[in-house]
């Protein structure tokens, strides 16, 4: 297997600076696909600009290095799960657990490392924020082996991926939970839109070696799919701030990222390799439009 960054790195330049070991870590970890954890990152910044107390500036950092780390936690214990089925699918055959160039017994130190700057991050939180954190292990856990007994894996990985919003949320407040409830669930088909445009690229090899994904579940009607759970997560981001404040004006701080995942769909094109990934990929944007709604209907 030649040594390469996987096929959609975005910073090739700066890995491909790195020594070996360092690199292959640094692509264990994802760290030269940064929209992982842009991804991850979102639903913090909207549980604590939505909480209505100001900018937290220190909290977001907190986060922002929380996220990098757990989300390269997530792909370093993903990838020595999946090892096997990683050899078998072309985008991720040369992953470095996959291709062998990272022991696993490596691979494990460095998922370590990781969390145990997850864990610094965790002690700069209230209590109740930390259990809340602690109880998405059990979900990270488990989302390896979705893939091989259900359909949708990535409606787990929504449970996973809008997990922050909830634990920023707690952070600052223990009350309105109907706004929590439903910001966390428009996170979750958020996530399950943009994953299943995701998984349109691996749709051959994956059923091929028996990977299930909603993709794959959705064959024809993947578009209308998509469009689907995109407008159910403008209605229920909607639906949080109506709880919060109950003013029809608020809702059009919305209108911006509704469009921009207009959009995504009326030109997602299943048929183009390149298509799903820069659609898949705009969705960081998708996050600042959100983001940006949720701080001007808390704050404002």
């Amino acid at each position: 297997m030649t040594e390469q960054i996987v096929p959609d790195s975005e910073h090739r330049g700066i890995v491909a600076r790195l020594p070996q070991v360092p690199r292959d870590l640094a692509q264990l970890a994802r760290f030269d696909r940064p929209i992982g954890w842009w991804l991850l990152l979102w639903p913090c910044v909207y549980g604590l600009w939505l909480a209505g107390a100001g900018w937290q500036w220190e909290l977001l950092l907190w986060f922002f290095i929380g996220s990098v780390a757990m989300r390269g936690a997530g792909c370093v214990y993903n990838d020595i799960v999946d090892a096997e089925l990683d050899r078998q699918v072309a985008r991720t055959a040369v992953r470095p657990v996959a291709s062998g160039r990272v022991s696993k017994k490596l691979a494990w130190a460095w998922l370590l490392a990781l969390c145990l700057v997850g864990l610094v991050v965790l002690l700069q939180l209230r209590w109740q924020a930390q259990l809340v954190a602690l109880a998405s292990l059990a979900l990270v856990a488990a989302y390896p082996f979705m893939k091989r007994i259900t359909w949708w894996p990535q409606a787990w990985l929504g449970l996973v991926f809008s997990w922050g919003a909830p634990v920023a949320w707690i952070a600052l407040r223990s009350d309105n939970w109907e706004v929590l409830a439903t910001l966390y669930a428009g996170c979750v088909l958020w996530v399950i839109g943009y994953d299943t445009v995701y998984a349109l690229q691996d749709r051959e090899d994956d059923a091929l070696v028996g990977i299930r994904s909603s993709a794959l579940r959705l064959g024809r009607r993947v578009k209308p799919g998509v469009a689907l759970f995109y407008g159910g997560a403008v209605a229920l981001w909607a639906l949080a701030f109506w709880f919060l404040r109950e003013d029809w004006l608020a809702l059009l701080a919305l209108a911006p990222a509704a469009i921009h995942l207009g959009w995504q769909v009326m030109t997602l094109d299943p048929a183009d390799p390149a298509n799903p990934l820069e659609r898949f990929r705009a969705n960081r944007w998708t996050g600042a439009l959100v983001a940006a709604a949720c701080f001007v209907v808390g704050n404002a």
